[in-house]
């Protein structure tokens, strides 16, 4: 009893004289049993095995999550590379717009005839595509269209003068109107006769020209031209198509669809003259015009970069993310080793 005695009170002036090491051990034993989880227990139902499979899960599902943001960030890398080449080859490309605009009257274009040694016997404006008869073919008759004549000179030689006949063509495509010439010719002296003509935009133009050779020399060299032959009636409709080009400035040119009709001469006399029937009218009430238009949309464009940045920047963000979050998980599994380890030491 007196040993007893002697030791109880050496410990309790041991603890008296070295309170805080008492406490801290308590402290570091408390905390150590908190996380700390060991073999026989005691102070955690969870062994050490179940908590390391948790641990790997997580890092495997992390760095899947990894792979496919990454892999997304390559798909979006490719899209903006495959926008950017869209919209260059878009804007190389323009798509061709045909646009129709109808109208009741057009105006009234120019028809430039090159008769040479052949004469105008008629000229004549119809409606409802109804032409009478010929009274006296090959003969002259009323010239009841507007008319004007004009030489030149060749715009590809500069030398040979040319001679026009310019009549001014049908404008009313409701009720239409069409223009009937005639013309002969006395003799010829190739096996086969014919008479060129041009179609041009605006006979008001030409006759407001204070240059009018200058202008017959120009639509020559901008329009092309056509025949109709002799001993037959020559029936031309027409259509409009307006070109815009890229400098903003319009080129107008014509279409025209030509059907051809024997003409019987039921004169009594033999002739060696050749007659010469042709008809001008409008195929439809349409305007065509015909433009070029780029289908890329800057603003589309720049909307879809927009939000693959955003997409990038996202993964990006979440990326760095699960790196900092792997790297915490695993200083929290090294720091929990190093715990058991000394705890078990």
């Amino acid at each position: 009893t007196p040993v007893l005695t002697t030791q109880l009170s050496e410990d309790v002036e041991r603890v008296s004289e070295n309170p805080t090491e008492e406490g801290e051990g308590e402290m570091e034993v408390h905390e150590d049993s908190s996380s700390v989880i060991l073999p026989d227990g005691e102070l955690g139902t969870t062994t050490p095995s179940l908590r390391f499979s948790k641990t790997c899960l997580k890092n495997v599902f992390s760095v899947i999550l990894l792979f496919i943001y990454l892999l997304l960030m390559a798909v979006a890398v490719f899209l903006v590379y495959q926008t950017i080449s869209d919209f260059r080859e878009k804007l190389k490309h323009p798509v061709m717009s045909v646009t129709y605009k109808e109208v009741s009257l057009y105006d009234a274009p120019g028809i430039a005839f090159y008769p040479g040694k052949a004469r105008l016997l008629s000229c004549k404006h119809h409606y409802y595509d109804h032409i009478p008869p010929l009274i006296n073919p090959g003969q002259p008759g009323d010239i009841e269209c507007t008319t004007q004549r004009i030489n030149y000179t060749d715009p590809f030689t500069n030398q040979t003068m040319k001679y026009a006949l310019v009549v001014q063509g049908p404008r009313d495509v409701k009720k239409r109107e069409l223009v009937f010439l005639q013309f002969h010719l006395n003799e010829t002296d190739q096996d086969f006769s014919a008479i060129d003509y041009l179609l041009f935009s605006s006979f008001q133009e030409f006759v407001s020209s204070p240059e009018k050779a200058k202008f017959m020399k120009d639509c020559e060299s901008s329009y092309s031209s056509w025949k109709f032959s002799g001993g037959f009636r020559t029936w031309v409709k027409m259509s409009l198509v307006k070109t815009k080009e890229e400098d903003g400035s319009e080129t107008v040119e014509f279409k025209q669809e030509t059907s051809v009709v024997n003409y019987i001469d039921q004169r009594t006399k033999p002739r060696s003259d050749q007659l010469f029937f042709v008809v001008f009218e409008w195929k439809d009430p349409f305007i065509q015009t015909v433009q070029d238009i780029i289908t890329a949309n800057p603003w589309n464009m720049i909307a879809l970069l927009c939000g693959i940045f955003l997409a990038l920047f996202k993964a990006a963000d979440f990326a760095k993310l699960s790196v900092k979050w792997m790297i915490k998980i695993r200083r929290r599994h090294l720091k929990r080793t190093r715990q058991v380890t000394n705890h078990i030491s």
